[in-house]
Parts: structure tokens; sequence; C-alpha cells
């Protein structure tokens, strides 16, 4: 195991969100699609070479995840996740006609890449030391922070982690931001509830079930967009959740990829891109892409 590193300037520039006064986002604009290297070559016996030469990738994200990873009205998963999943796999001559997208929720992310069920996870995946003990990351590719939503008008007086006590919360099983409220703001059991999306918290807030949602501010932002007379996001996030993109451990070559493949992409725009026209329809600034943590074990 390593110990995980950041930028911690970055970290706290990227966890001001400022919101769009439009709602929506998560669209899947065909102009943002990363042009195929059709001429990808690599050192035979590598990750790469393999993907390459399979022509094919698997993924794993969300498909509830407004802005960052969400099956819009075609079927397919949209959103930022979703859109650098899709520059990794051209950079390796793949096109996204050719990434099989699986859902992965928030407690199987891990088993999914130990039991080789997919190459890659690209899903609000915060980097941290006891995920890094059983799966590597490349990235970090975001910055996100922990905070809560509550119903309009904020009925309970939520304004950060400390009033969560007493209150009916919910998060999802497996999640950073369920054990960080058990473990550093007290929350017990009984008042925790854990489903295995955010979407059932969200509408568990919604009919009056739960009084608070925690998790990334840019997940309960995408809620608050779409319905913004029912949510609102109280807006003072508490942590720093850097978000990786998983891979099974032992492939420092296919990390060292993946981080040129992200810088080559912050140099050329399509980042910008990429985010401009998912998540960016809804979070105004535009971020820089985090110092990558590099790949050695």
């Amino acid at each position: 195991m390593r110990t995980l590193r950041f930028n911690s300037l970055a970290l706290a520039a990227a966890l001001s969100l400022t919101l769009a006064a439009c709602g929506g986002g998560g669209g899947n604009d065909d102009d943002t699609a990363a042009p195929v290297d059709t001429e990808a070559s690599f050192e035979a016996g590598t990750r790469m070479a393999e993907l390459a030469a399979a022509g094919k990738i698997r993924v794993g994200t969300k498909f509830d995840q407004p802005l960052f990873g969400q099956k819009g009205l075609s079927g397919e998963p949209e959103g930022f996740d979703v859109e650098i999943a899709k520059i990794i796999a051209a950079k390796l001559g793949i096109s996204e006609d050719n990434i099989e997208f699986i859902e992965a929720v928030s407690a199987n992310r891990e088993p999914f890449l130990q039991q080789n069920r997919v190459d890659m996870v690209v899903a609000t995946y915060t980097m941290n030391d006891k995920r890094d003990e059983v799966v590597d990351f490349a990235g970090p590719y975001f910055q996100a922070g922990q905070d809560i939503l509550v119903a309009k008008g904020n009925p309970k007086g939520i304004n950060g982690p400390e009033d969560l006590k007493g209150k009916k919360t919910c998060s999802v099983s497996g999640s950073t931001p369920a054990a960080t409220v058990q473990e550093e703001y007290g929350i017990t059991t009984a008042e925790l509830t854990l489903f295995d999306t955010y979407t059932k918290c969200r509408d568990a807030l919604g009919n009056g079930q739960v009084d608070a949602v925690t998790t990334d501010n840019v997940i309960l932002a995408g809620y608050a967009s779409e319905a913004p007379d029912k949510y609102e996001l109280v807006g003072a996030p508490f942590t720093e959740e850097p978000y990786g993109i998983g891979i099974p451990e032992g492939q420092e070559e296919f990390c060292d990829f993946i981080n040129d493949t992200l810088a080559e992409a912050a140099e050329d725009g399509s980042y910008a891109k990429a985010f401009e026209s998912t998540a960016g329809t809804v979070i105004e600034d535009t971020p820089e892409l985090p110092e990558p943590k590099g790949c050695e074990n």
C-alpha cells in the first residue's frame, strides 16, 4: 500500500462550486467525442497492447449520477465520467461504440476490479488509502468535497455536518461519505439510512423519509439542479474527495498511460470540452486537471 498525497491548493480551489443558472446537464454532445487514435501502438505484453488488440474495453461507471454518469433518454450513460472514459479509450485506439459501460455502484467498485469484471472504473471514485490497499488509481481527474442536500427552505436548519446529529441522514453503503459522518461526526447507525444508490436517498429526502442526504457536492448539485423547487445544497463542503480512475493492482504502466492521456487532454482542450458539455452545464467554473499522484507501488 502507498500513502496517497494530493496538491492541497488544488483541492481547496476545486471545492468552490458555482452553480450556473441553468439546470439539466449530463448531455452527450457527439462533438465532445475524442478522436480515436487509429495509429495507437504499444509494447507487446503491456495492458495497453492487450486492450488495443481486443479492440474493446469494459468500464464500470454509475448510471444514476447526474452530470457524471447517468443513463439518458438514449439509454446510454452520459456525463463527465463517461467522457473521461471515452478519452482514455480513444487513446487506446478504441471507439466509443466498443466501450461496454457496466453499472458500478459504490459498494461493488473494488470487487468488480478484483474479479476482472471491468478493465477500469470511472465512477465518482474517491481515491483513499483504504481502497488503495486492494486496487490502484490513476489520476485524480477531478476534485470534489462532501456536502449535504436538504429539502427546499432547509426546514431542519442543517448548515453543516455538526447539525446532522439527531437528524435522519441518508448515504450509500460502502461509501466514503457514510463512513465520514459516522467516524468523524458521531452519526449513529440508527440515525443513518443506507441505500445502494444516491437516487434512493434523494427520493427518501423528497418524501420526508430522511432529513438530509450526504455525499460529494457535485453529485448533490446535480440533484438540486434537476429539482430546484424541491432540494437545495447546503454549500459548505467539509472534506476533500479526489476522483480517480480505478484499475486492478499491479498495472503500473496502464496507470502511467492514463495519467499521460489525461495530461494530453488537458493540454489539447478535450478535458475542458468534456467537462463543459456535461457537469459544466450546471457547475460554472471549469476545473484544471489536478496534479497526478504518481503510479509507483
